[in-house]
């Protein structure tokens, strides 16, 4: 994020770069570093002449080659922004002679979502030499509650980290949707507002009491009568709450139970430097370990890597997700 603010800086203080080659497996960034540059670096009136957008399936990199080495019209500047170039992943390298000795007036933006390009290759070195390569890597699920704070921070907003974990566990990491449902939010929402589980549930569609955050706090705390009625409202709409992602929620859960246990050092903060979470949720896993010995936690962990499997089908076709589930429940507080 902070190398995104330094990018986005210097582009405003015109301080360009002839390419920008943005690769990676996120492609949030790389669609706002590649949306700045489309809106920013030229004038309105410049655009008409001297901006083109290319998709990688309609052009070779000869084409696009030929289209950097134009010269703009009436203006200081072109720019070409080449989207969904991944799609010229065999033939990327052809690339290189161009990035060795780059039209100085062009600004060449490349978008290569979901792929990287070989660092030891010719490609590679020279746009380190004459552009900038950014690489746009995934977030783990643990790091996605701090994006959402940061994100929401500079504009104004906080967000509670149970309201924070609701939209993580909904919409994994995948950051343009996270991002989609929070500006939603802030249209709704006065500015130092801070966004509550209420607000997730009444505006997102979320429930902030049926959902897999909350039925794993009821596991952790042996609230059986709790833990039921979030299954059987997860039997009842299994198309909002598929079990594959329950399971997994619930796998990640107790392995770092597990972890748990090891630690010598049991301390809040050492947990959750430990185990990667909120310092909010660090009760949760205390309260866990004390219901949940070390060797109980092994046969749930086992447990759940069996019914991971019926969950995709093997062995289960006829018995349905919300059996799973309870038949599951059973044996994790049992």
């Amino acid at each position: 994020m902070d190398e995104v603010k330094q990018l986005v800086t210097d582009i405003k203080n015109r301080n360009l770069k002839p390419i920008y080659f943005l690769m990676g497996e996120e492609p949030y960034y790389i669609d706002k570093i590649s949306d700045f540059i489309e809106d920013n670096v030229l004038t309105e009136e410049e655009r008409g002449f001297n901006q083109m957008v290319l998709y990688g399936r309609d052009v070779s990199v000869e084409d696009i080659v030929g289209n950097a080495k134009r010269f703009p019209m009436m203006a200081e500047y072109q720019v070409v922004i080449i989207k969904e170039a991944q799609d010229l992943s065999r033939t990327i390298e052809k690339l290189a002679s161009y990035a060795e000795n780059p039209q100085p007036t062009t600004v060449l933006v490349v978008n290569y979502k979901y792929k990287k390009i070989d660092k030891r290759k010719a490609l590679y070195k020279a746009i380190k030499k004459t552009g900038v390569v950014y690489e746009s890597k995934k977030l783990y699920e643990n790091q996605v509650a701090d994006w959402i704070r940061r994100v929401l921070s500079p504009k104004g907003y906080s967000i509670t980290p149970k309201a924070a974990q609701m939209l993580v566990e909904f919409l994994g990491t995948d950051l343009s949707k996270i991002n989609n449902e929070l500006e939603k939010l802030q249209i709704i929402l006065p500015k130092d507002s801070q966004i509550t589980p209420e607000h997730i549930e009444e505006n997102i569609g979320i429930s902030k009491d049926f959902n897999n955050f909350e039925l794993r706090k009821a596991i952790g705390e042996r609230n059986a009568i709790k833990a039921y009625r979030i299954v059987n409202y997860f039997a009842d709409n299994p198309k909002d709450n598929p079990m594959v992602v329950t399971v997994s929620l619930l796998f990640n859960f107790f392995s770092q139970l597990l972890h748990f246990h090891g630690l010598n050092d049991k301390s809040p903060r050492n947990v959750a430097s430990a185990l990667k979470v909120n310092p909010y949720f660090v009760n949760e896993y205390i309260t866990a370990a004390r219901n949940y010995p070390m060797k109980k936690v092994s046969t749930v962990v086992a447990t759940l890597r069996t019914f991971d499997v019926k969950s995709k089908g093997v062995g289960a076709n006829a018995v349905s997700q919300g059996d799973l589930l309870r038949e599951l429940l059973s044996i994790i507080l049992n």
